[in-house]
């Protein structure tokens, strides 16, 4: 198939290595004079270094090089079947190429946008024959990203969402079909780690790298929202924190945070500029240091509070050379393992003393990292104490302020959230949504998944506990997620249509 994709950017370069690995023919247009040149360049040195490492034949090499075409007008695309826009994500930008593109196309050229925000619809608005767009969005770096949506806009032919299903499928890419909502299923998605994620720094639970650490070792995630956020870019993130939020009608589940217009305006974007939320030296990189755990005493009289993993803790502390006692009176220190509740309310709830109590996130993977939360009144010895003691036997601690759900528990709790209201909105099928956001997004499971494995009735609970002390809608529950936990049935569970 002869494939046109215009504009010679990173991902209209990497658009076009998928597409001539493929086995396609792709002419690469782009309107700055010498940029689909640089491209061509810029992929043939991707494509010597994967033969260099015997990824790539020889013959598939000169095949590729051969099938990329360099185009010095937008005319050279008239006679290609597809055509991928990949420019500048502006809807008048974009609306302007694609009137251009049909008045040198024939009405059965298809016309994709790698929109990622924008809605297919809108960008199609304008356009003499509006079936015949969609969006096919693609995520950064192309070839390894294995996974494409094809978003069908109001007035798209269900003949060119399967023409385009079948053209990703041969590419190896898994095809997911979302609807023309704001940010689609994948973006979409991801509002749950990046919004909740900056939701815990605003209101100084911990710092940037805390939550990372805590969403990487603690809970299973490839990256934390900050570390991904850095290698997209805020300028690209921001733009479509702010999207979403804006297209949704400022729902409070996705609401921006204030602490990105100052970092946009200093131009910290990530890696791209060295420095965002870490800094780098080159690709690398720079963790911050980590305190170092405060010296042990043995012998400290621990209560544990009943619950889930409470003898998990108590066998953990008791190995750290802790006292196990019953009497929360008469211990040291209390040991709480709230869901949802911050240490404030579950001291008041179940009348401990504030001085003396802390809590561990019973939801974290504690070989690695433990959050160790503290409310306004724990006494600082206390906190050294029990600090020493988790950090005993090796894993790492994270000591978070007050905080609603720690971070673990919130973050996850938006994830799960956000993917059931996906599937209630029909953005996708239930059983496509998890395969897609692992692809998507690098996350341990999917949304669904997720929720699943913690528990539809545990999540419910967290959400509606956060949500009564914070009085914040972001946090109410899906009713996708309270109808399955009450029914006692899987997140997966698709309702049987009318």
């Amino acid at each position: 198939m002869l494939i046109g994709v215009v504009g010679a950017g990173v991902m209209g370069r990497g658009i076009a290595q998928l597409f001539v690995q493929g086995g396609h023919i792709v002419r690469l247009f782009d309107a700055r004079p010498g940029a689909a040149a640089e491209a061509k360049t810029s992929v043939a040195a991707v494509l010597e270094r994967l033969a260099a490492k015997g990824s790539l034949s020889q013959a598939a090499l000169a095949s590729c090089l051969e099938n990329l075409l360099v185009c010095v007008s937008i005319e050279d695309l008239s006679v290609c079947a597809v055509i991928v826009e990949a420019i500048i994500e502006d809807l008048a930008a974009k609306q302007a190429l694609f009137q251009e593109l049909e008045t040198i196309t024939g009405p059965e050229t298809i016309l994709a946008s790698n929109t990622s925000s924008l809605t297919v619809s809108a960008i199609a608005a304008l356009c003499a024959t509006p079936s015949r767009v969609a969006g096919l969005h693609f995520f950064n770096p192309v070839p390894l990203m294995k996974i494409a949506e094809i978003i069908p806009g109001i007035q798209t032919t269900p003949e060119v969402v399967e023409e385009l299903r079948r053209l990703i499928e041969a590419t190896g890419h898994r095809p997911v079909i979302a609807a023309d909502q704001p940010g689609f299923l994948i973006n979409h998605s991801g509002r749950g780690l990046y919004g909740e994620g900056f939701r815990v720094v605003e209101e100084n639970v911990t710092d940037f790298a805390g939550v990372d650490r805590i969403m990487r070792d603690g809970s299973g995630f490839r990256m934390g929202p900050f570390e991904l956020m850095d290698l997209t870019g805020l300028d690209v993130s921001g733009k479509v924190m702010q999207s979403i939020f804006d297209q949704f009608q400022h729902e409070p589940r996705y609401r921006p945070s204030s602490l990105v217009p100052p970092r946009l305006a200093a131009g910290l974007f990530g890696r791209k500029t060295g420095t965002g939320f870490y800094n780098y030296d080159g690709a690398r990189k720079l963790e911050p240091e980590e305190p170092h755990p405060p010296e042990r005493r043995s012998g400290i009289s621990v209560f544990v509070q009943a619950g889930e993993r409470r003898d998990e803790l108590a066998d953990l502390l008791a190995r750290s050379g802790a006292n196990i006692i019953d009497d929360s009176q008469a211990a040291e220190i209390n040991f709480l393992l709230p869901w949802g509740e911050d240490i404030t309310t579950a001291c008041l709830r179940l009348g401990l003393d504030p001085l003396r109590s802390l809590g561990v996130d019973p939801l974290m993977q504690w070989t690695r990292r433990l959050a160790l939360m503290l409310s306004p009144a724990t006494a600082p010895r206390v906190a050294e104490a029990a600090h020493a003691l988790l950090a005993a036997n090796g894993a790492k601690v994270t000591v978070l302020a007050d905080s609603p759900g720690f971070v673990s528990q919130r973050v996850i709790a938006m994830i799960v959230n956000i993917g059931c209201e996906i599937a209630q909105r029909g953005i996708a099928r239930a059983a496509e949504i998890d395969p897609a956001i692992r692809l998507g997004l690098g996350y341990p499971a999917g949304p669904l998944e997720l929720g699943d494995q913690i528990g539809p009735k545990k999540i419910l609970e967290i959400l509606e506990t956060i949500q009564k002390i914070t009085g914040d809608l972001r946090y109410r529950p899906s009713l996708w997620l309270r109808r399955r936990a009450m029914l006692g049935l899987s997140l997966l569970h698709e309702a049987p249509r009318a």
